[in-house]
């Protein structure tokens, strides 16, 4: 399905990537087979997800300047206007409705590039947890809302009354409310980056000494 709709990509009006790994996965799918319609706009769900993109020398990119969310994305004035638009998202598979129910809301006809697949990693988590429990954890850094779910599930009820007590980084005001739930009882909002989650480790740390 991915193939045949990068074979019509010519199609549609926007182009909007979800992630890096959209980026990563979705444009290598599309170069493997052909060049970036010229015509073809695009979006972004924020900053790094735009760098993204430009990185790979395309541009101008339509993307928030604050949150990196579907919200943020869709509260910008050129995303009111969608009507009879034909937009395709890259995303993974699965996860939020509420981009591509939004903008149909609004009239503009969707389709989703599902490039990836989020699943649960098949790892030994005792060595972690036995790593933990002797103290030797000072912080998680949490990509995504799915990347925590998927962590809870692996560390199980012991690694979760270790979680409930160690500082928590993650890059959405959404998944600090999902941290929280889980136990957290310290949670950061760092930013959507890589360069924001290390700038809040930094300052977290360099604060504590």
């Amino acid at each position: 399905m991915l193939e045949g709709l990068v074979e019509r990509l010519q199609e549609f009006d926007l182009a909007v990537f979800i992630s890096r790994n959209a980026v990563d996965y979705g444009l290598a799918c599309v170069l493997a087979r052909r060049a970036w319609p010229q015509p073809l706009r695009l979006a972004a769900i924020g900053a790094g997800t735009r760098s993204a993109l430009e990185s790979h020398g395309l541009g101008p990119v339509l993307a928030p300047g604050g949150h990196a969310d579907s919200e943020a994305l869709l509260a910008l004035p050129e995303m009111s206007t969608v009507s009879g638009l034909r937009i395709v998202v890259f995303r993974g598979q699965g996860g939020r409705a509420l981009l591509a129910e939004t903008l149909r809301a609004r009239g503009a006809s969707v389709e989703y590039a599902e490039c990836y697949r989020r699943i649960l990693p098949d790892t030994d988590m005792a060595p972690l947890l036995a790593e933990w429990a002797r103290g030797g954890v000072d912080a998680i850094a949490v990509s995504s809302g799915q990347a925590l779910g998927n962590f809870a599930r692996l560390v199980g009820a012991e690694g979760l009354r270790h979680f409930a007590q160690t500082p928590v980084f993650v890059p959405h005001p959404r998944v600090a409310e999902q941290a929280r739930a889980l136990g957290a009882q310290q949670v950061l909002t760092a930013g959507p980056s890589d360069a924001e989650m290390i700038q809040a480790l930094v300052a977290y740390f360099s604060a504590s000494r």
